[in-house]
C-alpha cells in the first residue's frame, strides 16, 4: 500500500483511470469503478494489514482493485489536524462511500459530508457518540462495525491483576482526542474500586508524552502500563509505548493483540482484523443499493485473550495455569 499525502490523494484520483469490466452494481453506476475511501488516523506500515483485511474480503466478493474497484487510502499519520483534510479530500472526489477507521475518523467525516454512505470498520460507543441513532436503525448516512471495547474495561483490568498480582498502581494510557475514553476510565475506576486496584489516567497525545510521563524521572510510579485500544496506540505510538514498559519492567496490557505481538505482555478485545473484513460486507451492501440508515449496525461476537509468555518470564512472571489455557494465542 502506498501511502499520498496531502493533495497527493487528490492527485492520485485524477489520474487513475480503470477500465469498465461489467460490473452490475444496482445501487451505482454500471459505467464506473466503485471507488471507495478510507481514512485513518494512524500510518500504512503499522495498520497494514487491517487495511489488506479489507482489499481480500472485498476481493471475494468480485470486487478487484484496478478493475472494477478504486481504493483511495488516507493515512493522517498520527496527526489529528490532517483528519479534516483527508475527509475534504474525499468529500470533493464525491466518492461511492467511506470507510472509516475508529471514532474519530467517522466523526470527521461525519462533519465533512452527510451525504457519502460511511462504513464503520470498528468505531467504539457509536450511539453514546451521537453517531448514529441505535444500532439496529443507525439511520443517516452511517453503518458498519461497532466496537464494544468500552464494555470490557473491567474485564482488562481483572486479567491484567490475574497475571501480575502486584499491578498497583496501574498507568492507565489514554488519548484526550478519544472520546470514548473518557467511558473507558470511568468504567476502570469502578472496576478498580472493586479489585481493590489503584489506576492512574495518564494523557497520552503524542510520542513525546510517553517519556515525559513514563520514563524515569516522572513523579509517579507506577507497578504496571495498560492502553486503552486507539487508532494512533495501534499505529505510531504502539512500538514506543511496549518499549517504556519493557524499559521499567512493568507489565503490560494493552487492547490491542498487535501490541503483545511487539512485546506486550497481554491483550484482550475486539479483533480488528474480523472487524475491517466484515466492513466489505456492508460496502457490498451499500453499492448494491442498499440505504446506510437501514443497515443495522453489527457488534462483535467473540473477544481475543493474547498471552505474550516470553515477556512472561523476561519479567519474571508466573502466569497462571488457567489464564494460559483460557487464551486465544499464547506467543511462546
Amino acid at each position: 500500500m502506498i501511502h499520498q499525502k496531502r493533495t497527493s490523494l487528490i492527485r492520485l484520483a485524477a489520474l487513475a483511470t480503470l477500465p469498465w469490466t461489467g460490473w452490475r452494481g444496482a445501487g451505482l453506476a454500471q459505467e464506473k469503478p466503485l471507488r471507495v475511501g478510507l481514512i485513518a488516523f494512524g500510518n500504512a506500515e503499522m495498520s497494514g494489514h487491517l487495511r489488506q483485511a479489507l482489499v481480500d474480503a472485498l476481493r471475494e466478493r468480485g470486487y478487484v482493485e484496478g478493475r472494477n474497484l478504486q481504493l483511495l487510502r488516507g493515512y493522517a499519520d498520527g496527526r489529528a489536524e490532517r483528519l479534516p483534510e483527508i475527509a475534504a479530500e474525499f468529500t470533493a472526489q464525491n466518492l461511492d462511500m467511506v470507510v472509516t477507521t475508529c471514532t474519530p475518523t467517522t466523526n470527521v467525516m461525519r462533519k465533512a459530508s452527510q451525504n457519502i454512505p460511511l462504513v464503520m470498520a470498528g468505531a467504539s460507543d457509536p450511539v453514546g457518540q451521537g453517531l448514529i441513532a441505535s444500532l439496529r436503525r443507525p439511520g443517516g448516512n452511517i453503518t458498519g462495525v461497532a466496537s464494544q471495547f468500552e464494555d470490557v474495561a473491567a474485564k482488562m483490568l481483572q486479567l491484567l491483576v490475574e497475571a501480575a498480582p502486584r499491578a498497583s498502581p496501574v498507568a492507565v494510557v489514554f488519548n484526550p482526542r478519544n472520546p470514548v475514553h473518557k467511558v473507558f476510565l470511568k468504567e476502570m475506576e469502578t472496576a478498580a474500586q472493586l479489585l481493590k486496584v489503584s489506576v492512574i489516567p495518564v494523557e497520552v497525545g503524542r510520542e513525546a508524552d510517553i517519556s515525559a510521563r513514563l520514563d524515569t524521572g516522572s513523579s509517579q510510579p507506577y507497578a504496571s502500563l495498560m492502553v486503552l485500544p486507539d487508532d494512533p496506540f495501534l499505529t505510531h505510538l504502539r512500538r514506543s509505548l511496549v518499549a517504556v514498559a519493557a524499559r521499567h519492567r512493568m507489565p503490560s496490557f494493552f487492547g490491542i493483540n498487535e501490541a503483545v505481538e511487539d512485546g506486550g505482555l497481554m491483550s484482550y478485545g475486539q479483533s480488528l482484523y474480523d472487524a475491517h473484513h466484515r466492513a466489505a460486507y456492508y460496502v457490498d451492501r451499500i453499492a448494491k443499493g442498499a440505504k446506510p440508515a437501514l443497515l443495522p449496525v453489527e457488534q462483535p461476537t467473540r473477544f481475543q485473550l493474547t498471552v505474550n509468555q516470553k515477556t512472561a518470564q523476561a519479567l519474571g512472571l508466573a502466569l497462571p495455569r488457567a489464564l494460559l489455557l483460557r487464551a486465544d494465542r499464547v506467543i511462546e
